[in-house]
């Protein structure tokens, strides 16, 4: 593409993320100007993007919409409308890693590992107390749970005590009306970005995530010096590529595009289990997806770049 064409690099939004989304946003346009691109920031405002875009005369969308619109489809439905490129995912792809409810149904049929779990929809929730009793009898404790359309561990919770199970999923309801009751996985949490570059999709290095606390929640995630960072992650051959290849697999199940982040938890037997894809991964130079591309020799503009011209 010619460098002065204008990239619009949305950001923000009415998501629960659009801060995190900001600070990605930046990021990204600050390095792809670096690059020497023509990148402008975009505030996400849904009802006035395409006038917003056509009146910059941009000609391509560098998404870095975190969470709601960004990466559940409706952004991209809209710009497939309009006729203008974006990078990352489809509508389809995106609106199901979005949901990891429906993403757990793809995975489960096609035979990819993910833990147990049951799903709890608001509508037929009824009586949260039949419901606990359900899910201790299912899945037992500890429990994770979760909203099904949230990122950034919102509306996430570790239940141990059987106490805890209504409180969170009452609590999980008021970001999402589907909510997962999940099997809660003792080992290493890890995560894996794939690259697809000219068709061909590979892996970067894999990451073990190593919060302090124990839990990779909001806190261990945005605060300074809370998680520990292995990359490449400290595992035998075998054991990586079973992990890169589980990543893979969900890659393609879900029908993901451009850069994306699968994340494993790897049990004490080192059997792997997806939780969930992120199509729309934090960008900046400290993120996961850049850590794991600076390891292989791909700096922060460099990946930018190549993510942009991935755009279709």
């Amino acid at each position: 593409m010619n460098k002065q064409d204008v990239v619009a690099v949305v950001l923000g939004g009415p998501s629960s993320e659009a801060e995190i989304s900001r600070v990605t946003g930046g990021a990204i346009a600050a390095a792809l100007r670096e690059k020497g691109y023509n990148a402008k920031e975009v505030e996400l405002v849904p009802d006035r993007l395409i006038a917003q875009l056509h009146a910059m005369n941009a000609k391509v969308v560098f998404n870095a919409v975190h969470g709601k619109y960004g990466e559940d489809g409706r952004l991209q439905s809209i710009l497939e409308a309009a006729g203008i490129p974006y990078t990352g995912c489809g509508v389809l792809a995106s609106a199901v890693a979005m949901d990891k409810s429906a993403t757990k149904r793809f995975l489960q049929s096609a035979g990819v590992a993910t833990p147990r779990c049951l799903i709890i929809n608001k509508r037929e929730a009824g009586d949260l107390a039949a419901i606990r009793a359900h899910i201790m009898e299912a899945i037992g404790l500890p429990v994770v749970i979760k909203a099904a359309t949230q990122g950034s561990s919102i509306g996430v919770t570790i239940v141990k005590e059987a106490e805890g199970i209504e409180a969170a999923i009452a609590d999980a309801f008021t970001y999402s009306d589907n909510v997962l009751a999940e099997e809660c996985i003792k080992g290493k949490e890890l995560t894996v970005a794939l690259m697809e570059e000219k068709g061909e999709v590979k892996p970067l290095p894999v990451i073990w995530i190593a919060p302090h606390s124990g839990a990779y929640d909001f806190h261990s995630k945005y605060t300074k010096g809370a998680t520990d960072y292995h990359c490449p992650a400290p595992l035998d051959e075998a054991t990586t590529k079973h992990v890169q290849d589980l990543a893979l697999a969900t890659y393609h199940v879900l029908g993901l595009s451009g850069v994306a982040r699968v994340d494993v938890m790897l049990d004490e037997k080192g059997q792997g289990y997806v939780l969930e894809a992120n199509t729309i991964p934090g960008m900046t130079p400290t993120s996961l997806v850049p850590k794991a591309a600076a390891a292989v020799g791909i700096a922060f503009p460099d990946l930018c770049e190549r993510i942009l011209l991935s755009a279709k």
